[in-house]
């Protein structure tokens, strides 16, 4: 199915319904939203997975201490039933082993049509989970429609549902990638003025050059992630020492993740708080990293979802650790469902549907660097 008619399939779902009544439906709204009626439940069709690859377009090239691209590879995933339908997503940027190939692949083997209440999420998570030991992002994209599918149903968006006050959210981030100069000193002064805190990729040896280079520009506060770059602990410490005299807040990632040791050493003696972002993927990595760390990056994409990833906020403070919620490159779709534990957290770096050209999605908003939650059911999404 072509992306034109993947999308224009929601849209005849959705006026379908309509005609029979229907308020909320894929990316349409009311001011009276329908919720399903609870007593269809198991009486009609399984759940209906559909999916297709969609590549990604960056606004610049993204630059880390490991790679750089022009694009994100991702694949797009609905799931109907009853007439709703849920949105998800999986992106795939280079260090998560993952492609196109092995998502599609992963999701061809779902048999999500044995399944007639959606409401069962623990069920068919646990046994979507169960198909393989990786394909973590594959995963993603069905939990991450599942829970959209859920909240139209329900008639209630996930922060919600989570009990939780949006307007509580910490500010998002806004990553500048490592570059030149000049290159830096541009992406800079587009979105100096949009955010209140940026986000920037060290690990290289511009490091200091990166920081002194966006100072010219701004004073806002900064929150750098050296994606495993730095090499020797005394010199990391050093640096952090240093980029905390220039106004950064926190440090993602010090060191290779296989140096849990020096990435401890690092954190008993920063005067920064220090999170894990490789070092950590899913809920059972938490007590492996406790100590080591301050706190954890969750990102959907890696733990599964939202499932997994509303669970490890809540491990991880049962633990007294902090929690930031990041996403990869991604629509509004992703970033939108990652938003929703946005209130729960300490940082925010959810800038990924705002780094590309090519958006199929309305959804969370930053506006004067805030983070904005719909008040629209599931995660929020309109289809542009």
């Amino acid at each position: 199915m072509k992306r034109r008619d993947f999308f224009k399939a929601s849209s005849l779902i959705a006026a379908g319904a309509a005609v029979a009544g229907s308020g909320i439906l894929s990316g349409c709204i009311s001011d009276r939203p329908q919720t399903f009626n609870m007593n269809k439940l198991g009486k009609g069709d399984g759940l209906r997975l559909s999916f297709e690859p969609y590549e990604l377009l960056l606004r610049h090239t993204f630059t880390v201490s490991s790679y750089s691209r022009k694009t994100t590879p991702g694949v797009q995933v609905r799931i109907d039933y009853e007439g709703f339908t849920g949105y998800g997503e999986a992106s795939m940027p280079p260090y998560l082993g993952q492609t196109v190939e092995s998502v599609c692949s992963f999701l061809s083997r779902v048999d999500l049509g044995q399944f007639r209440d959606p409401f069962r999420l623990e069920e068919i998570l646990a046994y979507v989970d169960s198909l393989s030991p990786g394909d973590n992002a594959a995963k993603a994209a069905i939990d991450i429609a599942l829970h959209d599918l859920v909240g139209k149903l329900i008639g209630q968006p996930w922060w919600r549902l989570w009990g939780l006050d949006p307007s509580t959210a910490p500010d998002t981030t806004f990553t500048i990638g490592i570059d030149t100069p000049d290159v830096v000193r541009e992406k800079t002064r587009e979105c100096a003025d949009r955010f209140n805190i940026l986000k920037v990729k060290v690990g290289l040896d511009n490091d200091k050059e990166m920081i002194q280079t966006i100072r010219e520009i701004t004073d806002l506060p900064l929150a750098v992630d050296a994606n495993q770059g730095w090499k020797d602990r005394e010199q990391a410490l050093d640096e952090i020492f240093w980029l905390k005299e220039n106004g950064v807040v926190m440090v993602e990632q010090p060191m290779a993740k296989e140096r849990l040791d020096d990435n401890a050493w690092i954190t008993e003696r920063s005067p920064l708080p220090i999170f894990a972002d490789e070092s950590i993927q899913r809920l059972a990595d938490i007590p492996s990293v406790k100590g080591a760390y301050h706190g954890i990056n969750i990102k959907l994409m890696k733990c599964t979802g939202m499932r997994e990833g509303w669970k490890m906020v809540n491990y991880a403070r049962a633990e007294g650790m902090k929690v930031m919620v990041g996403c990869m490159t991604e629509t509004s779709c992703a970033v939108s469902a990652a938003a929703q534990l946005s209130p729960a957290v300490d940082f925010c770096d959810l800038d990924g549907n705002l780094l590309i050209t090519n958006d199929l999605y309305r959804g969370m908003e930053v506006v004067d660097g805030h983070i904005i939650l719909p008040d629209r059911p599931g995660i929020g999404l309109e289809v542009l």
